[in-house]
């Protein structure tokens, strides 16, 4: 074999590899999103029963604070995992590639109908 033809059996291989790592990436971050999810749920609740208290007290009000900053962190910290540009790069390629093909399929049936 030449250097310019690859081994189908390494080329599998490779693209099994990146399989198993997305897969890997995956779960992690599976188990991480339901991590914080339930700590976004303790921490509304608490919030929530720190709300229903007849007493406001200035610990009660930094209390509320600091948990109200938690929760816009950990859900901006949430989203922000789900979209990043690692999981939206290949098929922001992808529609670059077929939509600009698509293009200039269009401009040459046009160029050759009209």
């Amino acid at each position: 074999m030449t250097n310019l033809e690859e081994d189908p059996q390494s080329d599998f291989a490779r693209e099994l590899e990146e399989v198993e790592t997305s897969l890997r990436f995956l779960k992690d971050r599976y188990t991480q999103v339901q991590k914080d999810e339930l700590q976004k749920a303790q921490w509304q609740q608490e919030l929530q029963n720190l709300k229903q208290n007849r007493k406001q007290t200035p610990e009660i009000k930094a209390e509320l604070t600091r948990l109200q900053k938690q929760l816009e962190t950990l859900e901006i910290n949430l989203e922000s995992h789900l979209f990043s540009w690692s999981t939206l790069k290949r098929p922001f390629w992808q529609a670059i590639r077929f939509g600009g093909l698509g293009v200039i399929i269009g401009w040459l049936l046009k160029s050759w109908v009209g």
